[in-house]
């Protein structure tokens, strides 16, 4: 039987992963890797192939596409761990727009590298965060203004990489600035504010090149957070180059925590989340997270 499992997400990377799938194929087979290749047909397509394969026994589990695909093969690990079906590690090969969950791991983001890595099989352990009642994630959540930025992306057909969230950013910044009060709550203390933005981190950045969390690591047993706090616009603007260095910490209307635990309610309106750069959902009001400390075996 092969011991990898290749899922490859045809239309990730704005139809990229399908173009690549003969060059994965002759690279690894050069590298004398045995797989078995197979692709999505529908959204979360890839969680259910990622959990049949550990309960069949493949040894590694290979999303091939962007950040949306690798959280889907990572859901579907952790199904198939919950239910005692296998125990199967995660593999990523890069082709989308973003890429972030692979930065945060450590992960070659170049694909022939990230062919070489399989073949090498090194892995290291990683934490996954949960979203109660929605989905695990491996990378991170974003509530409020960096959430919406993301819906803004998903809008921009005509660009690619980093450029896409840019410019996502840059369009948001014209009509988005609601901070609503909003109820933090963290392992060691509560912040309550009027909250522009609230990223959760397992990985270090966000939107294939914002710095959220420049200090994190995927393997520490907690989450970083960066919340910002209520700002205008010209504020907001002078803060993009500092998100893109990692530079905003310590500066005034951002705070950074950690926390294995965090609830967040929002207690006027409701607001935008995603995870891992696919959205959650439109209008939340409570969000409950948990990290789970060392839950995943990941190639890089």
């Amino acid at each position: 039987m092969p011991t990898h499992l290749i899922i490859v997400n045809p239309v990730a990377g704005r139809g990229a992963a399908a173009r690549v799938i003969p060059r994965v194929k002759e690279a690894l087979l050069g590298h004398g890797l045995s797989f078995d290749l197979v692709t999505t047909e529908r959204p979360w397509h890839a969680a259910e192939l990622a959990r049949q394969a550990a309960a069949s026994g493949y040894q590694v589990v290979v999303a091939l596409g962007g950040d949306g695909t690798s959280n889907e093969a990572l859901n579907g690990l952790m199904q198939a761990q919950e239910a005692g079906e296998g125990d199967a590690a995660l593999g990523v090969l890069c082709v989308g727009t973003g890429n972030d969950f692979a930065y945060g791991v450590g992960a070659p983001l170049d694909l022939g590298a990230g062919c070489a890595a399989l073949a090498r099989g090194h892995t290291r352990t990683i934490d996954v965060g949960h979203a109660r009642g929605f989905r695990y994630f491996g990378n991170g959540i974003g509530i409020g203004f960096d959430a919406v930025v993301n819906v803004q992306a998903a809008r921009l057909t005509r660009l690619r990489g980093f450029a896409v969230y840019l410019a996502a950013v840059l369009r948001t910044l014209l009509f988005y600035y609601r901070a609503p009060l909003t109820r933090i709550e963290l392992d060691d203390r509560t912040i309550e504010q009027p909250t522009l933005m609230i990223s959760i981190m397992n990985g270090r950045r966000m939107g294939g090149g914002f710095l959220m969390a420049p200090d994190s690591a995927p393997d520490d047993g907690l989450f970083d957070l960066c919340i910002a706090s209520k700002m205008n616009q010209l504020q907001m603007l002078s803060f993009v180059p500092r998100f893109m260095r990692g530079t905003q910490v310590g500066q005034p209307r951002i705070t950074m925590a950690h926390s294995r635990r965090v609830r967040v309610t929002v207690k006027e309106g409701t607001q935008v989340v995603h995870a891992d750069g696919e959205t959650l959902c439109l209008d939340a009001q409570r969000l409950e997270l948990e990290l789970l400390p060392g839950r995943l075996r990941v190639v890089c």
